[in-house]
């Protein structure tokens, strides 16, 4: 037995079940600080140890093969949150990383190989032997490829609902399974939500809860067929308990050591009880009361009003049982946390046992315990679950029936959990805790064996056999007979007890029988199976092909793993029908990646589904949208790709027709081909009158961008507005400046601009216009437009002496070329010797009137104009002789005089040129 324990910086290991601790010494002369150690499952001597030396950041493996006696180092680039060794093949090893890296060794940590990036944590499963599929990737069902186990899938990942368990890969959020990694099917059962929760698979077959719209804290459970395809409920509103990081818990408990017993907690108008199924829920008991205390006196508690409820909840912590113990090498001992009573109360937790599954039960204690099986059952090992340090124990030889106290430490501790030693057959536990909450822990070991002087005989057995709480010998179709030690054996079972004795098979009766999927029980008309009111027995499945027959369901089927022989069969009277013809229905078309924006030349490939009716005689009519048609036979089921690639953008509706001689269905969907947008420019009114409409133009290119939406963020708030239309009307409630932004995106890309809108609550413009000369060069777009309007400005401001903070020229769009000068109200009183002047009449409309002198504007620089733009096309000549974009003031400019600017070539020629 090895137990390695990492105290402070020292690594110490015991080989004689704790009595006696040495050091490990990893790197001679340097303090190694293990993290993390691993003990292969199914071989013991195998031990992967990892840690890093002080001295050193690189992280370490440790690796033994001799059960601990020595270690190889071997360093690794990455640093392991967590090592799974393969369950069967010992040498086989994943290393996760918190980065989401997940690597592979096939020799045991000396060489490991990246297998993955982006793997979510606990979802990482090892592949079955002799099943071709093997790797999981993020992406969704039958639209999967090679190309995306390396690309980042960008829709929302629901990362609890990926379930790889025994023969069986569930993704509940689209009860979709696949059984024996053989194809993807749709879950059958009667509900169309999606909250699905796994609660077993063994035995060939799942057991699941699944929570209707109208359920808040139950669940339904449902039990399926060998596939995991058709489902049938068994149990209606089972508890449920929401935990952290959307976990849910189904107050549901399978019984380990005997087959198809579980116990569950069932909610109904808020009362919650016990029930306890032998049969994998076929039927449903209360449980029944202990006839006395654990002070042997009789209690008051009588069926039918009042029963036994245990709490079927997992321990937070792992190193401390739940609230109901059960054992594979124990079966028929049960203990668990309850009360008495006509429904379960939640601060109640008595300890109750039963020795014979179930049937008869025995108060033990007053309060919860934390339980440890040792000797398959034969030792109980009981600890008080309380806040409080303790210093004693009390154990059990004889299933519960007495109980001896042993002080196991001299020193009350803090008691954090329970650990035995590997084996079923084990006498050697280990009690860790602390004494204070600043101490480091403590470990206490406990050796039973010195509490037995021998191993035990044949004759030190006797045997028990399995009955249900009606007496029933035949349960799943056989009667078991099982060994127990006598009351009086004091002996050690030892590794090579077996606990199972005989079996007989029993002949099938109306008990072995569930009622099949679609159909439902009905208690008062003979306990008889009906179809449902959306059931229609004889439909054929999905699967079934013209020349095929099918079977359809009396309404019954066996339950699963029942063995039972001869004697009743309900399934005999089915009926065998031929495979009719059926329409196509539930036709879809999709395309791999489910991207439907693509650009011009990308390869797109298009998938069709089709949920019911017959494929092998159907016909596909393809009509890709662009002139391409075609006609395909039998393919939803040959798997043949429907490749293609559009080679001008624009919008394709896609059409798909299947059609046989029973009928016909038609599909539709469109796809955007679009080309990557370059540039959004920003067209807004730089000054704005409070409370007065603004209008905001986004000049998008390439020009030709199709679906463009647009978002307009305003100012400080956090919700953008969408439009469709390039432009939005839009007014500023008040003063100051305004950030306004665009982003335009058309599924492939997005582009953004922002500019700044002051708005006053007083301004006045004065219209400007320009000698015809300068509309040869005006190419009307947005960049001349603004490199114009900041030459006006300056040169307008050196004129009149008015600062050029108070003044704005914008150049409106179209031809001829004119502007709008904007003067803004200044803080201080004009300078002295300013040309400005202002007349106001109380009877006439306040003016602003600027007055300079006139010069002659020549055409010797106007290529001066042109800036150079980013990008290697000349954005002048391009946007030239496109449709002029309508910006209309905010202000009415009626009420102005005109003003003809001329401006002098040399004194242009300067300014451009500083």
């Amino acid at each position: 037995r090895i137990k390695v324990v990492d105290s402070s910086r020292d690594t110490l290991m015991s080989t004689d079940y704790g009595t006696t601790y040495t050091k490990l010494n990893l790197i001679p002369g340097t303090t190694v600080v293990v993290t993390s150690f691993y003990i292969c499952p199914t071989n013991k001597k195998k031990v992967v140890m990892v840690g890093s030396s002080i001295n050193e950041r690189d992280q370490m493996l440790f690796i033994s093969t001799d059960e601990g006696s020595s270690f190889q180092r071997q360093a690794v680039a990455f640093t392991p949150e967590t090592i799974i060794f393969h369950p069967k093949e010992e040498d086989k090893l994943l290393a996760y990383c918190k980065d989401g890296r997940l690597f592979a060794s096939t020799d045991l940590g000396h060489k490991w190989t990246l297998l993955q990036e982006r793997v979510t944590k606990d979802k990482i499963f090892w592949s079955v032997k002799h099943y071709t599929r093997y790797l999981y990737v993020t992406c969704l069902i039958q639209n999967c490829s090679d190309k995306m186990v390396t690309a980042q899938f960008l829709g929302k990942i629901d990362h609890n609902s990926l379930l790889v368990q025994d023969d069986y890969i569930f993704v509940k959020n689209k009860k979709r399974v696949d059984h024996h990694r053989n194809r993807w099917s749709l879950a059958q059962m009667p509900s169309p939500s999606n909250d699905v929760q796994i609660v077993s698979t063994d035995e060939s077959q799942v057991l699941l809860a699944l929570q209707e719209w109208y359920q808040t804290d139950t669940y339904n459970l449902y039990q399926s067929d060998s596939q995991g395809v058709y489902y049938s409920m068994i149990l209606e509103n089972v508890r449920s308990t929401k935990q952290p990081e959307e976990n849910v818990l189904i107050d549901i408990l399978e019984v380990r050591g005997v087959k198809g017993v579980f116990l569950a907690n069932q909610k109904i108008d808020a009362k919650v009880t016990t029930l306890i199924t032998y049969n994998k829920g076929r039927t449903w008991e209360l449980l029944a009361p202990p006839t006395t205390d654990m002070n042997g006196k009789p209690v008051s508690c009588k069926v039918p009003d009042c029963h036994l409820h245990l709490h079927l909840r997992w321990a937070d912590n792992p190193y401390v049982s739940g609230t109901v113990h059960t054992k594979d090498s124990a079966p028929g001992l049960i203990m668990g946390a309850g009360n008495l009573g006509s429904k379960l109360v939640e601060y109640k937790e008595e300890m109750y046992i039963t020795s014979d599954c179930g049937k008869t039960w025995r108060q033990v204690f007053e309060q919860e315990h934390h339980i440890l099986y040792l000797d398959h059952g034969g030792v109980i090992v009981a600890i008080k679950d309380t806040s409080i340090p303790l210093k004693i124990l009390k154990f059990s030889i004889d299933e519960g029936r007495t109980w001896n106290i042993h002080n196991f430490t001299s020193t009350s501790v803090f008691v954090d959990g329970l650990l035995s030693e590997p084996g079923d057959e084990t006498l050697v536990m280990t009690v860790f805790g602390h004494i204070s909450y600043r101490s480091d822990w403590e470990l206490v070991k406990v050796d039973f064996r010195q509490s037995f002087t021998r191993q035990c005989t044949e004759s030190d057995y006797e045997a028990w056999q399995l009955t249900d709480l009606q007496g029933e010998r035949c349960i799943m179709g056989q009667e078991r007979t099982f060994r127990r030690r006598k009351e009086n054996s004091f002996c050690i079972k030892g590794k090579s007890y077996t606990s199972a004795l005989t079996t007989k098979p029993c002949q099938c009766t109306d008990k072995d029988f569930i009622c099949d999927y679609g159909f439902e029980r009905s208690y008062t008309e003979g306990d008889r199976c009906f179809p449902d009111f959306w059931y229609d027995p004889e439909t054929p499945p999905e699967n079934c092909h013209l020349g095929q027959n099918y079977e359809s369901s009396t309404g019954y089927r066996k339950v699963m793993s029942n063995t039972c022989e001869g004697g009743l069969n309900k399934q005999q009277s089915a009926k065998q029908h031929s495979c009719p013809l059926l329409p196509p229905k539930g036709l879809r078309v999709g395309i791999k990646g489910q991207m439907l924006a693509v650009a011009s030349g990308d390869d797109v490939t298009f998938i069709v589904h089709q949920e019911q009716g017959d494929t092998s005689s159907t016909k596909y009519q393809v009509d890709l949208g662009d002139g391409v048609r075609t006609i395909y036979q039998n393919l939803t089921v040959t798997d043949e790709p429907i490749q293609h690639r559009y080679e001008k953008p624009g919008i394709y509706k896609v059409t798909v027709k299947a059609e046989n001689m029973a009928g016909h269905e038609e599909t539709t969907m469109y796809i955007q081909v679009t080309e990557p947008l370059q540039e959004v420019h920003l067209e807004a009114v730089p000054i704005a009158r409070r409370n007065n409409e603004v209008n905001l133009t986004a000049i998008v290119l390439p020009t030709n961008a199709n679906l463009t939406v647009f978002y307009w963020w305003l100012g400080d708030n956090l919700k953008p507005k969408l439009t469709l239309e390039n432009s939005l009307l839009t007014r500023f409630p008040e003063s100051g400046e305004f950030s306004v932004t665009v982003q335009a995106s058309n599924g492939r890309s997005m582009v953004q601009d922002t500019k700044i809108v002051r708005v006053y609550d007083n301004f006045q413009v004065i219209p400007l216009s320009f000698s015809k000369n300068l509309d040869r060069f005006n190419p009307n777009i947005p960049e001349w437009r603004e490199d114009i309007g900041k030459v006006v400005t300056k040169l307008l401001s050196k004129t009149t002496g008015v600062p050029q903070d108070a003044l704005v020229t914008v150049v409106n769009p179209g031809l001829p070329t004119t502007a709008d000068l904007y003067v803004l109200p200044l803080d201080t009183k004009q300078a002295k010797g300013s040309v400005f002047v202002d007349k106001v009449n109380p009877h006439k409309p306040t003016q602003l009137l600027y007055v300079y002198p006139f010069y002659h504007l020549f055409d010797a620089y106007p290529p001066l104009f042109f800036r150079k733009l980013p990008g290697n096309r000349n954005i002048y000549a391009q946007m030239h002789n496109e449709k002029e974009q309508e910006m209309t003031s905010p202000v009415n400019h009626s009420n102005h005089s005109g003003v003809i600017l001329s401006i002098n070539s040399r004194e242009l020629h300067g300014y451009l040129s500083s």
